[in-house]
């Protein structure tokens, strides 16, 4: 049909702005981009000869889209139609096999390999397909295995998973959020409630606090370098360990930066705390670390009776400990990117930020799950 007697397309303004993305895009199929120029050209008033020419295709393409935009719309005319192109030869049997492979692992079947890759899947496939009785995946691609896969079977990649190992798990979690909640309605009556007879804090210790030292200044921000410049190299001085615990009350830090945490230095901290507080007692949140139950430690704490309570956090349960929060904003805002000349000035750089913290201390608040708890 000559284009002068073809009825114009007229196009609402969501087509044309539709049909502009798809022309516009570098990831859709080119045939459907195709299909929009020609859609896009033609209500414009171009005739079909010239959007040939200028698509470098031929007029009955042009055509065949034109009129599947008058029968069907636009958006029917930038796809194929249903049922064109290769019928699928993977049957659901040997998808299903496929599926079975992947979900084992490469050393199983006899190979030196943790992980899947997708090649080496794709080889294993062709390799066992006919003897599995599949013989349509003889000749499979590595392109199609995870297309195959659709999505749902990822052998290749690694999820952790945190597994439940302590059998009083639930017990131990309810018995640090009822410190919690003991805390939150003590700071909501105002201070002086407890007349000074509990302080509750969060206890843990990091290790491994590298002191690091340029051999090269440092250069600063400028108007060719926005960022601070750093030369890649540098010496270690060795590691120190923090020993930290948050006042949950007050917000206040105490905190002892020592070579090894040991339970020498713990018991030396556990002095700090037994000095620092004016309470009656002293409730610590802390984890299951060896050297918190050690008996150098119990000999400690059977000196002070009635002085310390501890409240264990369950195995694996760490993240229950809201001094974990404090570490991590310690390491975001003051560790990160920390150069000293020793472990003396590390430990001095540490004690610093520390006094800086006391003079406007913040108080952590854990808040999940307490709602719904009952007071004890």
């Amino acid at each position: 049909m000559a284009a002068s007697k073809r009825s114009q397309l007229v196009l609402t303004g969501e087509e044309r702005l539709m049909l502009d993305e798809v022309s516009r895009s570098r990831t859709v199929a080119v045939a459907e981009w195709e299909r929009a120029q020609i859609l896009l050209h033609f209500a414009d008033g171009v005739g079909v000869a010239a959007i040939a020419r200028e698509l470098r295709t031929h007029r009955k393409k042009v055509i065949r889209c034109l009129d599947r935009a008058a029968e069907l719309g636009v958006d029917a005319a930038l796809k194929d139609r249903s049922g064109r192109g290769r019928k699928p030869v993977i049957t659901p049997e040997a998808r299903a096999w496929l599926l079975s492979v992947a979900c084992q692992k490469p050393e199983e079947l006899g190979y030196s390999y943790e992980l899947w890759t997708i090649r080496l899947l794709a080889r294993h496939i062709r390799a066992h397909a006919e003897a599995a009785g599949h013989p349509c995946l003889q000749h499979v691609a590595p392109s199609t295995v995870p297309r195959t896969l659709s999505g749902k079977i990822q052998p290749h990649r690694i999820e952790y998973y945190l597994e439940k190992r302590d059998p009083d798990f639930e017990r131990k979690m309810a018995d640090v959020l009822h410190v919690y909640k003991e805390v939150a309605l003590l700071r909501e009556s105002g201070p002086g409630t407890d007349d000074g007879l509990l302080a509750v804090l969060s206890y843990d210790e990091k290790p491994g606090l590298q002191a690091i030292e340029n051999t090269a200044p440092d250069l600063p921000p400028g108007p060719r370098h926005a960022s601070l410049g750093r030369d890649h190299e540098y010496v270690r001085h060795g590691t120190m360990t923090l020993m930290a615990a948050i006042d949950l009350l007050d917000g206040h830090v105490l905190g002892s930066v020592v070579e090894r945490h040991t339970s020498s230095a713990f018991i030396d901290f556990l002095g700090k705390l037994d000095a620092h507080p004016a309470a009656a007692t002293i409730r610590v949140v802390l984890d299951n670390h060896s050297i918190h139950v050690s008996k150098e430690t119990c000999a400690y704490l059977a000196s002070r009776p009635n002085r310390f309570e501890f409240v264990f956090t369950p195995k694996h349960g760490s993240w229950l400990n809201l001094i974990e929060s404090f570490f991590g904003k310690m390491a975001k805002s003051m560790l990160r990117g920390i150069r000293v000349c020793s472990k003396a000035e590390l430990k001095q750089r540490i004690d610093l930020y520390f006094e800086e913290l006391n003079c406007e201390p913040v108080v952590f608040r854990w808040r999940y799950g307490l709602d719904e708890l009952a007071v004890a």
